[in-house]
Order: structure tokens, then sequence, then C-alpha cells
């Protein structure tokens, strides 16, 4: 009887976890590899290992076969800089590098997983979901075993056709003007500049959460389980909406690949980011007591 009674609390509280804890994570570790597993790849199929890098540093030292596709080829400069480009120009830059439909794609850069990040956001926003970031960038190859060369390849042209634009991978100023009139009751925006920028000056309801933290000292990425501590230590956990942005959502790019990896699905990049939002008067700053407004104090994105 004893064992009957015991059964049935352990059952009934299997019930409540289930019923009353977080929403269901996605599946984790999907999006990011390491250097050694990206080199094992290369050997087979159709794969294009791509340097996201300026153009300048690519010509300097790139892995042995990369091809360039730097930050610039795949944004717009209007309304606001570093805006997500049209689909059109997203299929040249692709086609050019020799990416189709069915290839998978490795990024890597040496820019803390950046500027690799925003391609893979971009790749993603257009329905191209074969995309991996190389964690550690070319240092984290170089060390495992890549040739680092100055050779430019000459990639065979491919056809690439972008998908329709997944909006909900995005979030737009006026959403944010009415979530900050109006929170919903799980929603959360990280600011994911740096803690001295955020004293200079956030857009109301921002919690700090600087993207260089989902990194260690040598850009590769922490693994899992240490973000899903960093971020649940701020309360932001699977159930939550959670809308990103830093100076031109370049950093902020990389903490939705971050976050994503770890199995968090209900993300919003804010693309026009803090240069949209305050070049709209009419839009509220937050400054924290003691801190100066300095709108043009980093020299990030």
């Amino acid at each position: 009887m004893r064992k009957s009674i015991s059964a049935l609390f352990a059952a009934l509280a299997v019930l409540v976890m289930i019923g009353c804890g977080p929403a269901p994570a996605g599946e984790k570790g999907t999006e990011i590899i390491d250097a050694e597993s990206a080199l094992e790849w290369l050997t087979d199929g159709d794969i294009v290992l791509v340097d996201a890098n300026n153009g300048v540093t690519y010509k300097k030292r790139h892995a042995e076969g990369a091809v360039s596709i730097p930050r610039t080829a795949i944004i717009v400069n209007e309304p606001v800089p570093n805006m997500l480009a049209p689909a059109s120009q997203i299929e040249d830059v692709m086609g050019s590098a020799g990416i189709g439909n069915d290839t998978l794609v490795l990024i890597y850069d040496d820019n803390k997983n950046m500027d690799a990040a925003r391609l893979w956001f971009t790749l993603k926003a257009y329905g191209h979901d074969r995309v991996k970031v190389i964690s550690g960038g070319l240092i984290a190859l170089a060390a495992a075993g890549a040739e680092v060369v100055t050779a430019v390849p000459s990639p065979v042209k491919a056809s690439f056709s972008a998908g329709p634009l997944n909006r909900n991978m995005l979030i737009s100023s006026k959403e944010i003007r009415d979530n900050v009139e109006n929170p919903p009751a799980e929603y959360i925006l990280i600011d994911t500049r740096s803690l001295e920028e955020f004293n200079e000056g956030t857009i109301p309801g921002s919690i700090c959460l600087d993207f260089s933290g989902n990194n260690f000292s040598d850009a590769t990425f922490r693994p899992v389980n240490q973000i899903r501590i960093r971020y649940l230590e701020e309360k932001i956990d699977y159930d939550n909406e959670v809308a990103i942005y830093c100076k031109t959502s370049i950093r902020g790019a990389q903490t939705y690949l971050t976050l994503y990896n770890a199995g968090y699905r209900h993300l919003k990049l804010y693309d026009g980011a803090w240069v949209e939002w305050t070049s709209n008067p009419m839009n509220p700053v937050y400054i924290p007591e003691g801190a100066a407004l300095n709108l043009d104090a980093a020299d990030q994105s």
C-alpha cells in the first residue's frame, strides 16, 4: 500500500512539473560547431566554408578554400546602418559564392562571432537552414589544422533562391514601443551592448547582457549549460518572448544565435536597433541615475 501511495505521489509530481514548468526547449547544440568538426565535415558533400571577416582581413589571411562574404555584402544602410538586405541581394551574393539551396554553409570570423552570426541569421531569415557557425573562428580552425592562406578560390556560381522573409524572427520599432508602454507578461528586452553603453542610455525596460559574455576569452562560444545558467540568472527561460538588440544588431545577432543554439525559440531581433530607436525623438530613452547620455559613445555595431 505504501509503495502504491509513493508511486502515486511520484506520478503527480511529474505531472505538476510538466504542467507548471517552463515551455520545452528546442533542440540544443544544432547551430554552433567546433573547428575540429568543421574540418571533418569539409571533406564531403556540398559544403562551402565562408569567411565573414571584412575584405581587407580576408585578403591578408583566411582558411584554405574559404570564400569571402563580408558583412557589407549582406546588409543595406537604409534607413539606418546594417539593416537586413533584400532577398535579391542575398540571392546574388550566395550564388556568386557557390552556395545553392542544398549547400551546407560553415561560417567563421575573427570578430567574436558577430559577423558569422549575422550571416547565419540572414540565411535563417530567408529560409536556408543548412548553416552552422564555427566556434572560435579562424584561430580555432588554424589550431585544429586548417591551412591559413592568401590564395583566393574561384567558386563555381550556383543558383540560390531565397525563401519568404521569416518576419517572426524580427521585431519592429513600433512593436518595441508598444511593449515599452504595455509590456506583455513574458516579454524580455535584451540590450547586448556593453554596460558602459547601456548606462549612457537604453530602451526602457531593457536588461543589459553584453554579448561578449557568450564567449570565452579565446572567442569560442560557452557551452549550452553555461549559457542556460547565464540567462536563467536573469529569469530568461524558454517561456519568454525575447527581443534582442544592440547598436545596429550585429552583436544582437550573436546573442540570437547563442540563445537559439541553447534551445530558446521565442526570439526576435530588433534590426533597426539603438540607432533607429534614437533617430526618432518620440521614442523614450532611459538613462540610469548619474549617467550622462552620449548617443555616439561606442564605435561598435
